[in-house]
């Protein structure tokens, strides 16, 4: 739940809808722009995250531990120590430590001291670990072509250009 001024925001289950967000908080008040936009990215990134969550349950997979064997794949390889992985995350707030745990006792990634420093960590994601994504590729990028699907190249692109923006301030 989300608070913003006198509106409370209460993610819902995923609904594609066509409603503007004043249907959806029920609200008869008069709303600036600024409000209006955070509102509608609150809501529009639950929406995304929710439908992100039911590709990955059958897996057993969280969207952070999904980002990290992401971030593990793309070393191609080479191990990852904590301070990259948390560098990389998507949500910064994440346990990476946490994590990881889960990940090694579900055989998606090893984890060994490094040699050269035995205070680091090295993280590498398994033959499973990789398995998993190949399954979770197809299904992630069509999750992620039919979330656009009424945008046009060039409003992808402005939306990009936007949020990229919002995030500078």
């Amino acid at each position: 739940m989300y608070k913003l001024n006198n509106y409370t925001f209460v993610p819902t289950n995923f609904v594609m809808t066509n409603m503007k967000i004043e249907e959806v908080v029920k609200s008869n008040a008069i709303m600036g722009l600024s409000q209006k936009a955070v509102l509608n990215i609150i809501y529009t990134q639950n929406n995304i995250n929710e439908r992100l969550i039911e590709i990955l349950k059958p897996y057993d997979l969280s969207n952070e531990q999904y980002n990290v064997l992401r971030i593990l794949r793309g070393q191609k390889g080479n191990p990852a120590n904590m301070c990259l992985i948390q560098e990389r995350m998507l949500a910064k707030t994440s346990n990476t430590t946490r994590l990881v745990d889960k990940l090694l006792l579900k055989e998606l990634v090893t984890r060994k001291v490094c040699k050269e420093n035995r205070r680091k960590i090295e993280v590498l994601i398994t033959e499973k670990g990789l398995d998993i994504l190949k399954e979770l590729d197809p299904k992630v990028d069509n999750y992620e072509q039919n979330i656009v699907a009424n945008l046009s190249s060039s409003e992808l692109e402005q939306l990009n250009d936007l949020l990229e923006k919002i995030r500078t301030k």
